[in-house]
């Protein structure tokens, strides 16, 4: 009985939480100054005080209910969240981008691929002089900066498999990155069009027109197994778990649940049946899958991101987590912009997923006013995913 009663005020706990900290985003990212405003992303800032706070405030009593705000047996639930939420974001991301990606990746998009190769390369090569200036800065340290700056949580398990003792320092310095990492990107992707004096609706007819691709008819009779399309996205993420957990040889490297359930969905999007069943799902509800998912990411990431940076705070180590981000954002969007001469939108939607950063794909849609710009994510993302897991282990294994 103990350990139900436990249990249950786990849960309790956890669902009062998550949606407490919903409430509270929605209302902060709603505030705007100068047209910037946090958007979803206000949710990430909730979740991150809220971490904070609970350094300070564990628990407290209502009547007869103890509110746990943070435990152990809570930090494995909010894995699960976040989890679930980035399998429902990123699988959305996938049959959103799916209908048109293949049809549309040519030579021209191999641009998307160098970006995101491009964009993790320099990441880690700052991280190296960093490493290489100041002597104090451990490799486990600065690999966990370097995941967390790149908000890539694929790079900090790779990187926590080969730092031995060091796992404890990445795991750290990955908490201490993280909040400028997720933050920096969201702010950028909607500062670069100001700074640019970008007309978004002017810019937004020519992107949509030029990106418009005509998918193609399924000319077969189809029937639909439910109204909501629940099963082809049920089945897209039970597949990407699966493609997820597939390790390549060599590289002891796997796309885990987040690169498998892309990958799924888009391929499930781009065919669009399994047989005779119809696998299309309406827009309005990948856009709900979409939103939610990214919001319960970010609950679930967040709070512990914020226990983690109160613990683990350091003033340089946090500059060093900046600079890592900025330096790579910056640069490539200079790269996309003169070297392989992308536009505004598949410019910025390229830097998104080659920085890995899924709170920051919501913040350009809400931008850009169109979720067309979720094909560069999605062309960027893997590759990022696979260069920023090498080069973690390669950096903690060299020096």
């Amino acid at each position: 009985m103990d350990y139900l009663g436990s249990l249950t005020s786990s849960i309790f706990s956890l669902v009062f939480i998550i949606f407490l900290i919903g409430t509270v985003g929605y209302f902060i990212g709603a505030i705007s100054i100068k047209g910037i405003s946090l958007g979803t992303a206000g949710v990430l800032l909730t979740a991150l005080l809220y971490g904070i706070l609970a350094n300070f405030v564990p628990s407290f009593t209502i009547g007869s209910k103890e509110i746990v705000l943070f435990s152990d047996a809570l930090k494995k639930n909010f894995s699960f969240v976040s989890s679930i939420g980035t399998a429902m974001f990123v699988t959305s991301v996938g049959f959103i981008a799916g209908p048109k990606f293949f049809r549309s990746f040519n030579r021209a998009t191999m641009s998307y691929v160098y970006m995101g190769a491009i964009t993790i390369a320099v990441g880690a090569l700052v991280t190296v002089a960093f490493i290489c200036i100041d002597g104090k800065l451990s490799p486990s340290m600065a690999v966990g900066l370097m995941t967390g700056a790149l908000t890539s949580t694929p790079g900090l398990s790779a990187a926590k498999e080969v730092a031995g003792e060091g796992a404890d320092l990445v795991t750290a310095g990955y908490g201490i990155a993280y909040l400028f990492g997720v933050l920096g990107v969201v702010f950028f992707v909607q500062l670069m069009p100001r700074i640019l004096k970008i007309n978004i609706a002017e810019e937004r007819a020519r992107f949509v027109a030029a990106n418009t691709i005509p998918a193609g008819l399924i000319k077969r009779s189809l029937e639909k197994v439910d109204p909501f399309g629940f099963l082809p996205f049920f089945l897209a993420v039970s597949l990407g778990c699966v493609i997820g957990a597939i390790k390549i040889p060599g590289l002891n490297f796997s796309f885990g649940n987040s690169g498998g359930c892309l990958i799924a969905g888009l391929l499930v999007g781009h065919f669009g049946h399994f047989g005779k069943i119809d696998m299309r799902i309406e827009k309005a509800t990948l856009n709900f899958f979409r939103e939610l998912g990214l919001v319960l990411f970010l609950i679930g990431a967040g709070v512990p991101g914020g226990v983690n940076f109160v613990s683990n705070i350091r003033l340089a180590y946090f500059v060093y987590g900046a600079i890592i981000t900025l330096i790579p954002m910056i640069g490539g969007y200079f790269i996309g912009r003169y070297v392989f001469k992308l536009d505004i939108f598949n410019n910025l939607g390229s830097i998104t997923g080659g920085m890995t950063s899924t709170p920051a794909l919501g913040s350009l849609i809400a931008t850009a006013g169109t979720d067309e710009v979720a094909a560069a994510y999605a062309a960027t993302y893997p590759v990022a995913l696979v260069f920023v897991v090498i080069a973690a282990k390669v950096i903690i294994m060299v020096f």
